[in-house]
């Protein structure tokens, strides 16, 4: 494929001429294709259809603690989940609330407690100019949330191995900025698994605000590709060392294990900020769903068992994840208009388009029938300045789908960078 950036208006016009020809080709054949959210596709979740049958009349309704799951009570979760996820994310068990489904719901929770009763200190509803940063791209619905309550959302670059700790460290010198949000293993969407040395950074970081929260959604932390999966060094040990114990607040579920809909999700940290949490849950809930907890104890004994499903989940996902690396590769390399990251693990694949684009190419694959996440949504208040970057979720149509779906991208991206170029030149 040759450079679009060296072509001059005449060569650019005849490979517009062609593309266009194709883009239409393809509007003429009606597809239907959604590669918007990272949802599992029915085949990842029907993995998981045998939790069905472990819990019942026959199976019994009791944990190992001889717990009867169907009445009240078990606030911070059943002992089984706190042991397994303490050993998936490196903390002891007492560090571990297990709630509902959703670890979106726990964050949000958390945010709104802050708002109301502080994170230790002086309700943040009651402090003006709230700041948190926001590493960019990343994910839509974190941003949300903490503009949902008003924050002033500042974005700080994501590099290859993680935040900008440069301007993070700057920015932590204002006791407005009360948080960060972290997707460090595979983040969303880049794929990229933090540094040991940027965990270490963001361990030492010395916040002018007291109650400053790193808000560590570890949500691919054992959601890899391959075989040889990422490493993560551990937040909550490096923070320890930093004296700053009470700094994270570390997430995670089984949202893309299981069922999205119907999983476990988790929320850890120092014993701290456990018995705080804890202390304001007694007024919020008897209990969280712990037949569902103990369906998935009963499915995920041990962490190898996490381990063998997760590779199953892995074969899944992988071909779709190369089929759409693979078409990048075959239309766009070279052209000097696109470039993309080809993650490890996770669930998603960062495009980056020609500047000015973005929003361009999402139309052309709508009105190819094919739906993106909108242009934009992987920075605060759904605004990239350069209008160019693009999260592609892979995980729910199928291979066929996927292979389709890859073509109307990347001739997509081809037609809206040939529009400009040919502009530019006019």
């Amino acid at each position: 494929m040759s450079d679009y950036l060296k072509m001059s208006r005449e060569e650019l016009a005849e490979e517009f001429k062609s593309v266009r020809h194709e883009y239409e080709h393809l509007r003429g054949l009606h597809l239907s294709l959604d590669m918007s959210r990272g949802k599992p596709g029915f085949d990842n979740m029907d993995l998981s259809g045998e939790m069905f049958d472990l819990v019942g009349n026959d199976t019994g309704f009791k944990n190992i603690s001889g717990i009867d799951c169907r009445n009240y009570g078990g606030l911070d979760g059943l002992t089984e989940l706190k042991t397994l996820f303490g050993k998936i994310l490196g903390l002891q068990p007492d560090q571990i609330i297990v709630g509902g489904n959703s670890s979106l719901n726990m964050m949000f929770d958390t945010i709104a407690q802050a708002m109301t009763h502080g994170m230790g200190g002086e309700p943040w509803c009651k402090q003006d100019g709230l700041k948190f940063i926001c590493p960019v791209p990343g994910y839509d619905r974190h941003f949300a949330v903490t503009e949902y309550f008003g924050f002033e959302l500042i974005p700080v670059r994501m590099t290859p191995e993680g935040p900008d700790m440069n301007a993070v460290e700057e920015l932590v010198k204002d006791s407005k900025v009360k948080g960060i949000w972290c997707v460090p293993k595979y983040s969303n969407p880049e794929g990229i698994t933090y540094s040991d040395e940027v965990v270490r950074r963001m361990a030492r970081l010395k916040p002018a605000a007291g109650d400053f929260r790193i808000f560590w959604d570890n949500a691919y932390v054992v959601h890899d590709l391959y075989d040889e999966g990422d490493r993560l060094l551990n937040i909550y040990d490096e923070c320890l060392k930093a004296g700053n114990p009470d700094m994270p607040l570390i997430f995670a579920s089984t949202s893309k294990i299981t069922f999205p809909g119907a999983g476990v999700a988790v929320e850890a940290g120092s014993p701290n900020n456990v018995a705080m949490l804890k202390d304001r849950m007694k007024y919020q809930t008897i209990g969280p769903d712990k037949l569902n907890q103990l369906r998935h104890a009963r499915m995920f004994r041990t962490v190898d068992d996490v381990k063998r499903h997760m590779k199953r989940h892995a074969a899944i996902l992988r071909p779709k994840f190369e089929s759409v690396i693979s078409e990048l590769v075959k239309q766009l390399s070279d052209t000097g208009i696109a470039k993309w990251t080809n993650p490890r693990g996770g669930y998603f694949i960062s495009l980056d388009v020609l500047e000015g684009c973005a929003k361009r190419v999402e139309q052309l694959c709508a009105n190819a029938g094919m739906i993106l996440t909108p242009a934009g949504a992987t920075y605060p208040y759904g605004n990239d300045p350069l209008d160019s970057n693009l999260r592609i979720a892979p995980s729910y149509p199928s291979v066929e789908e996927i292979k389709k779906a890859s073509v109307v991208l990347c001739i997509a991206v081809r037609y809206a960078a040939l529009e400009k170029l040919i502009a530019e030149k006019a």
